[in-house]
């Protein structure tokens, strides 16, 4: 018999016949990356930032806010505990693959170990570590991946969306699991399913201690079977949570791993509010490290004893690993919303400039983009292929998509102030609400009312302004500040006017925007769209960035979605900064780089052994 190969069809030519086999399947990859080459698809040991020889020991003191009543995150009823995820492993379970931490869009092997998928993008195949294994030393399992599956997209908001286009899971070997797709050319789905969380089904399928049936579709206080580099070792519901590593951990010698994980211990001790974890923090002990995202407490308020001394360092990381879109994002569900005008009106009352000036030390930039940050972020007029796409809804977005740049109000004059109040007054009227007694008031007499929902009493320093201005105009505008159970309940019921929040962004968007955008989320309770935005052009062009063919077809087709989304007024824009600004008290050893893409990796961080405590 003689073999010539060409291409992936196998020519065989025997005994005066020929035969046509394919038998040559896609190539195994033990790296992916919708941006390009992986960084290190080859000889991959470690990561270039970490210390391979970084000491392990000590306790890492965090903090959380509010309170929690679960350990299971992956249902929408309760509040979890700090160190779990309601997308993800978080600190207790692996997933199939890991995002790189240096480069964008990129993911090495986790419990599998490699991954295969043909040119069309119709199915991904996972071939599991034979090392995996769950923290009682049972082995992970395609059972388990197929009952993850399963499970999360039916329970789960935010895996029924991001995995919408996955039709079924099965197992095609010992070790592999095939995921097969409804339809073609869906990039970015065989790459994101390896960050599908695989949790034990021998444990949530078993009896707890008191010989009851586990339920997972219900929230927990048993502390659940993980398979992660950490471990629940106590809790106190509402008050604290540790965590504690796993010594024989299965995947501890995995690239990804090496030098990180290094704290024995993760203490998360609970707050009523954030004033109340900077208090914690200034004392010493309790918060090792926080994220300073108050621009006037990060210029002004590092003077305590412990920062003069040299105690407590403040340092700024720059970050490029995500894009975003954070704002105050109206619940067009409501009628008094749903009006583009309404929302426009809206928009043209938010003064961004004295905020940053007065409250923010000049230290932020204005979003004006829901992928701001990033070079999906649409700017000028659209043209090319992104136009051509826009063609395609034409008549289902507002006009000035094609004729006019976006551009958000500039409080630079009190002429300009003036303007845009009373542009807004007339975009209320043609929407019917006009000014009455001081108030804004409909054709039926009712006052135009807005409140603003609220975790933290800083939300009111941070609110206030833009109600002032509303105010000037009309409206009834309140704030209502809630503890952090409360908050999450009213979010995953929809119940408020106005919420404020980040929707982050990678560099390769797609499935997820359904859940953002989409209008199979807007009633879909606990989903993340917050504006409940119901608008098939949004479907449509969504579409085109889920099934964009190559990087400059889905850069073009997150521009005209951005550009559509903007048009349309659903979010007030608020900031951003490109750094991170970190606090931390002087007890780690920090790798002398950080990751670029990520800003920072505080697992790679360790106690420094006179510090061990």
């Amino acid at each position: 018999m003689r073999l010539l190969g060409i291409g992936a069809t196998v020519i065989a030519v025997w005994a005066g016949t020929i035969a046509l086999s394919y038998a040559d399947e896609p190539q195994w990859r033990t790296a992916t990356s919708l941006t390009g080459e992986p960084a290190h698809a080859n000889n991959f040991t470690r990561y270039d930032y970490v210390n391979p020889d970084a000491p392990k020991g000590g306790t890492l003191n965090q903090v959380g806010v509010g309170s929690y009543d679960s350990l299971n995150p992956y249902v929408v009823q309760g509040v979890p505990a700090a160190g779990l995820v309601e997308f993800g492993g978080g600190l207790l379970y692996d997933t199939l693959m890991t995002d790189a931490l240096d480069q964008g869009s990129t993911m090495y092997p986790l419990i599998a170990e490699a991954t295969q998928y043909p040119d069309d993008f119709s199915w991904v195949k996972f071939r599991l570590n034979e090392k995996a294994r769950w923290h009682d030393g049972q082995p992970i399992t395609v059972e388990d991946v197929i009952w993850s599956f399963d499970l999360l997209k039916k329970q789960s908001p935010m895996y029924n969306k991001y995995y919408g286009d996955v039709v079924s899971a099965e197992k095609t070997g010992e070790r592999e699991v095939k995921f097969t797709f409804s339809q073609k050319n869906n990039r970015e789905l065989p790459q994101i399913l390896g960050q599908l969380v695989v949790l034990p089904k021998h444990w949530w399928e078993g009896k707890d201690a008191n010989g009851k049936p586990r339920d997972i579709t219900r929230p927990t206080l048993e502390k659940p079977l993980g398979s992660s580099a950490y471990k629940i070792e106590s809790t106190v519901p509402g008050k604290t949570i540790i965590w504690s590593r796993v010594d024989d951990y299965w995947g501890k010698d995995l690239p990804v791993n090496v030098g990180r994980n290094n704290f024995d211990r993760i203490k998360y001790e609970y707050f009523l509010s954030e004033d109340a974890t900077w208090e914690a923090f200034k004392k010493g002990g309790i918060y090792d490290y926080r994220l300073e995202n108050r621009a006037q407490r990060w210029a002004e308020q590092y003077n305590f004893p412990a920062a003069e001394r040299g105690d407590v360092v403040k340092k700024s990381f720059e970050i490029h690993s995500f894009g975003r879109m954070q704002g105050y994002f109206l619940n067009s569900r409501k009628e008094k919303f749903n009006n583009i005008k309404v929302r426009q009106a809206l928009t043209l009352l938010f003064d961004f400039e004295s905020a940053n000036r007065m409250m923010f030390f000049n230290q932020y930039k204005r979003i004006n983009s829901y992928f701001a940050g990033i070079d999906l972020a649409s700017s000028g007029l659209p043209e090319g292929r992104e136009k051509e796409i826009l063609e395609t809804v034409r008549a289902e977005i507002p006009a000035e998509v094609f004729t006019q740049e976006f551009k958000l109000p500039v409080f630079d004059t009190p002429q300009k102030t003036r303007e845009y109040l009373r542009e807004a007054i007339n975009l209320f009227a043609e929407a019917g609400w006009t000014p009455k007694d001081g108030k804004l008031k409909n054709a039926a007499g009712q006052t135009f009312t807005i409140e603003f929902l609220g975790k933290d009493q800083t939300d009111e320093r941070i609110f206030n302004p833009y109600i002032s201005n509303l105010r000037r105009v009309g409206i009834d505008a309140s704030i209502r500040i809630v503890d952090a159970t409360q908050y999450q309940a009213r979010i995953n019921d929809f119940d408020y006017d106005v919420m404020s929040t980040i929707i982050a962004q990678s560099y390769s968007p797609g499935n997820e925007q359904r859940d953002f955008w989409g209008t199979k989320s807007a009633d879909f309770k606990g989903s993340r769209n917050y504006s409940g935005i119901k608008n098939p052009a949004i479907d449509k062009l969504i579409d085109f960035v889920i099934y964009a063919k190559d990087r400059d077809e889905l850069v073009a087709a997150t521009h005209a979605l951005d550009r559509v989304l903007l048009w349309n007024y659903y979010v007030v824009p608020q900031w951003y900064s490109e750094t991170i600004n970190i606090a931390h008290w002087n007890k780690f050893g920090i790798p002398e780089k950080q990751p670029d893409y990520a800003g920072i990796d505080p697992f790679s961080w360790w106690i420094l052994p006179q510090k061990n405590n």
